[in-house]
C-alpha cells in the first residue's frame, strides 16, 4: 500500500479509503490510486485486513440442497444484492444433514464471516442461537422461527397448498395425491395443512386427500411414488397429485409416461417452487411460484442491514405465492 501511495502521490490513509471507502475520495483522485493499483499489479493482502477489523469482508450461504434448483436461485438473489457492496458471498450445502449443517456453520464462525443466511435442516436448531449470542448475525431463509430471534424470510406455505388444491377442485378432481417428504420438514407440513384447508372449504371430508410420502424430495422420489400410485386398486385411484416441490412432479411425470398414464388426461400434477424446469418440461407443468431470487435478496439486504446496525430490529418476512397454470391440469 505504501508503494502504490507513493506512485499515485496520496498518502496510505487515501489508498486504504479507496479500497474500504471510495465514496470518501474525489473521483480524480481514485483514478490516480487505481492506474498505480492495475501498474503495480497490487492484491490486497484480505487476510492482514482480516485480523485488524476482526471479520472478514464475506457473507455465506447454507443452503439445504445443492441439487434443487430452487435454492440454487435463492442464492442467485443473495449474491445480487452482495454485490452492490463489493461484499463476497460463499456457498455451502449441507444436503440436509444436521452433522454438516454443523460443520460449516463451525467453519464459517472461526473465519470470522460478517454473516451467515441459512435454510436449516431444523429452524429450532440451538446452534443457531449460540452463534447469534457470540456475535455473527444470522438470517433465516425460506424457514420461520416462532421465536423472532432471528431475522427471516419465508413464503405462506399454507397458502400455497390450499391455492395448488383449490385449482384442482376447480378442474372438477376430489381424490388428490399429496406426494411430500415427512411431516418432520416444515414445509411439507405447511403444504400439506393448505391443502387440507382447501377441502374443508369445498365441504370435501380429509380422506380425499391420499398421502405418498416419500424419504426425500428428489426426482427419484417421485417416480417411485408414481409408481406407487399406479398401483393403487383403479376405483380408489387419485385423479390428481400435489407434489411438494417440482423436483417430485418431474419425477412423476416422468413415471406416468413410462406406465403410459396420460398427463393431464388420466392424472392432473401440481407442483411447487416453480423452477425453470417446471416451465420446460415435456408436459409443462403448473406449479405454485415462490419469488425464489426476491427471497435471497431480501435476506442478504436484512443481513448487511444488521451487520452495520447495532440497533438492528428483527424482522419476518413473508411472501404469498402465486399459481402459474400450465398444461399439467385441465379440466377433468
Amino acid at each position: 500500500m505504501k508503494e502504490v501511495a507513493a506512485a499515485a502521490g496520496v498518502s496510505v490513509g487515501t489508498v486504504s479509503n479507496v479500497l474500504n471507502r471510495p465514496d470518501l475520495v474525489s473521483s480524480q483522485t481514485r483514478a490516480r490510486v487505481q492506474t498505480a493499483i492495475a501498474e503495480l499489479r497490487f492484491v490486497r493482502n484480505e487476510t492482514a485486513r482480516h485480523l485488524r477489523v476482526g471479520h472478514s469482508r464475506v457473507l455465506a450461504y447454507v443452503m439445504l440442497d445443492g441439487r434443487n434448483p430452487f435454492f440454487t436461485d435463492v442464492a442467485s438473489g443473495a449474491e445480487d444484492a452482495v454485490d452492490e457492496t463489493g461484499l463476497s458471498l460463499f456457498l455451502c450445502n449441507s444436503a440436509n444433514l444436521p452433522a454438516r449443517e454443523a460443520a460449516h456453520l463451525g467453519r464459517l464462525e472461526q473465519q470470522r464471516v460478517q454473516g451467515i443466511l441459512i435454510t436449516p435442516v431444523d429452524p429450532a436448531s440451538p446452534q443457531l442461537d449460540e452463534i447469534a449470542r457470540r456475535g455473527t448475525p444470522l438470517v433465516v431463509v425460506d424457514r420461520t422461527r416462532n421465536s423472532g430471534s432471528h431475522c427471516s424470510v419465508a413464503v405462506d406455505d399454507v397458502v400455497g397448498g390450499e391455492i395448488a388444491v383449490r385449482h384442482l377442485l376447480e378442474q372438477g378432481h376430489d381424490r388428490i395425491a399429496f406426494i411430500g417428504g415427512t411431516l418432520g420438514v416444515g414445509q411439507v407440513r405447511d403444504r400439506r395443512e393448505g391443502a387440507l384447508r382447501a377441502l374443508r372449504t369445498a365441504g370435501l371430508s380429509r380422506d380425499r386427500l391420499v398421502d405418498l410420502t416419500t424419504s426425500q424430495m428428489a426426482v427419484a422420489d417421485g417416480g417411485n411414488a408414481g409408481r406407487r400410485l399406479a398401483g393403487l386398486p383403479a376405483a380408489h385411484r387419485p385423479t390428481a397429485a400435489f407434489c411438494a416441490n417440482d423436483l417430485l412432479a418431474l419425477g412423476l411425470l416422468q413415471a406416468c409416461a413410462a406406465l403410459h398414464i396420460r398427463v393431464p388426461d388420466d392424472l392432473a400434477i401440481v407442483g411447487y417452487d416453480d423452477i425453470e424446469f417446471a416451465a420446460a418440461a415435456t408436459v409443462p407443468l403448473t406449479s405454485v411460484r415462490q419469488p425464489r431470487r426476491q427471497l435471497g435478496h431480501t435476506a442478504a439486504e436484512l443481513l448487511m442491514q444488521e451487520t452495520g446496525d447495532t440497533a438492528h430490529e428483527h424482522q419476518q418476512v413473508t411472501f404469498t405465492p402465486e399459481l402459474v397454470v400450465r398444461a399439467s391440469t385441465a379440466p377433468r
